[in-house]
């Protein structure tokens, strides 16, 4: 289900040699210096979506109208009005966004319309950027499927038969088929980061508090953050630079620092680890990634096999997402259970299992893994891993239940080497590693110390510039 009018008539998103997508850094300066009129980018990229998403289904709504009328208005200043200044770009449906139809992906919300912006979104827009649509996410942001009951399986750009990834998958479609030159994700357990892996794109999972945020509910949670999705590195640290904010209404925002994407640091201690000793891993990602840490070394120098002890993490971040869950959802699934999706409630009750002692408990155990996690990196700069435990796996399929022939815990267990980090709260940055003749991308987190972005990202651009790690358009966003 769509809503909005308005798509204009014209040639497809500015394209760079080959027909591929300009990046979102050169759109932006074509904007700025008005080689391109706002509305032109606007239009464009609305007639990709018009031409593109019936088959995909990145977006829940499309504000066609809107995003002209913004175009306009932005079109008519004397100045740009910000770093994104005219720049497409999709917001997660989780997000508010005043006046254009917010749905979190529930046929609860099918007619939610807010009045006002989530601060992430006013700060995107304060940027420049023009909101062209909501993208696709299963309920609530709860499912390894991007699907619900208004829209979607989102289908990989790869395979349309495969999943996208959840539960931005919507935002990494969008930029992976330059729908939008950039998108806004959320992410509690990898959900900027699987989609942004399983579609071929970059991620920025950021320092929980580095956009500062006080509409969060639980101020003093930082599982949960925002992030960007982007087709290069250059264009998420953009991004990232325009939601980076300080909040005084944020408790995180205090110890977070704004990155800097110009600073050339190079870490030197790199290492890696398949599963962090934990994860279940399927034999096809594992090979894969020794493949991905091959091709980086020549460029970054020796990788150490090497992991943090994770010991109890996957106990702790079940505890404390069920909980938040149940504390979030579960009035709704009391009064409104039979209309929402079975992954929500089977969510719910499981927060309303535990004790306050299973919850202290978790806290004592993510309070000892992120002091692991410090001391690992006093001797590392930058820790690899997959960014998801398995490949694109069919969207009809549903949940992840099994890995190789072998039963998973819970519908959980294939997150484990995304969620680890969440508890954390260290940065990552998602990468596609060279893609060969393989026909489906395959994602790398590079992780870093809080509050570094600047050197995270700057070891992205390194590995990306000199090393092949680089988005490459699916056959369909070149067409």
């Amino acid at each position: 289900m769509k809503s909005g009018d308005g798509m204009g008539e014209g040639a497809d998103a500015p394209k760079a040699a080959g027909g591929e997508p300009v990046a979102a850094v050169e759109l932006a300066g074509r904007l700025a210096r008005r080689e391109v009129a706002a509305e032109t980018v606007v239009r464009n990229h609305l007639s990709r979506i018009a031409r593109l998403d019936p088959a995909l289904r990145a977006f829940i709504t499309v504000g066609a109208e809107g995003a002209i009328e913004a175009a306009r208005a932005l079109d008519r200043q004397p100045v740009p009005v910000g770093p994104l200044h005219g720049l497409p770009i999709a917001v997660k449906d989780l997000t508010d966004t005043a006046g254009l139809r917010t749905t979190m992906g529930s046929a609860l919300h099918a007619d939610r319309v807010p009045e006002r912006d989530d601060p992430v979104a006013a700060r995107l827009k304060a940027a420049g950027a023009i909101v062209l649509g909501k993208a696709n996410t299963p309920e609530f942001g709860f499912g390894a499927v991007c699907a619900n009951r208004l829209c979607g399986p989102t289908a990989n750009p790869f395979d349309p038969r495969l999943t996208s990834g959840g539960s931005s998958g919507g935002s990494a479609v969008a930029v992976a088929t330059g729908m939008a030159a950039l998108a806004h994700g959320t992410d509690f357990g990898g959900s900027v980061r699987t989609p942004a892996g399983f579609c071929g794109v970059v991620s920025i999972r950021p320092t929980p508090g580095l956009i500062g945020d006080a509409a969060r509910d639980l101020a003093w949670s930082g599982l949960a953050t925002h992030g960007a999705l982007a087709r290069t590195v250059d264009d998420a640290a953009l991004m990232l630079s325009a939601m980076a904010a300080a909040e005084v209404l944020d408790p995180l925002s205090a110890s977070a620092h704004r990155p800097d994407p110009n600073v050339n640091s190079r870490p030197q201690r790199i290492a890696a680890t398949p599963d962090f000793g934990i994860a279940p891993v399927a034999a096809v990602v594992r090979a894969r990634f020794a493949e991905a840490v091959a091709a980086a070394e020549p460029v970054v120098g020796p990788i150490t096999a090497a992991t943090p002890d994770c010991t109890g993490a996957g106990r702790a971040f079940r505890t404390l997402r069920a909980a938040q869950i149940a504390r979030g959802f579960g009035a709704l699934a009391g009064t409104e259970g039979d209309r929402l999706t079975e992954t929500v409630r089977w969510n719910v009750e499981a927060g309303r299992r535990l004790l306050a002692a299973d919850y202290l408990e978790a806290e004592a155990i993510r309070s000892a893994l992120w002091r692991r996690f410090v001391g690992f990196f006093r001797d590392h700069d930058v820790l690899i891993a997959p960014s998801a435990s398995v490949m694109p796996w069919p969207n009809d399929d549903g949940e992840v239940t099994t890995i190789d022939g072998a039963p998973l815990l819970d519908i959980l267990d294939y997150l484990t080497v995304t969620f680890v980090v969440s508890l954390v709260g260290f940065p990552v940055v998602t990468i596609p590693a060279p893609q060969g003749a393989h026909a489906l991308p395959f994602g790398l987190q590079l992780i870093g110390r809080p509050g570094e972005e600047a050197g995270l990202i700057a070891f992205a651009r390194r590995l990306e510039r000199e090393a092949g790690f680089a988005w490459r358009a699916p056959a369909i966003a070149a067409a």
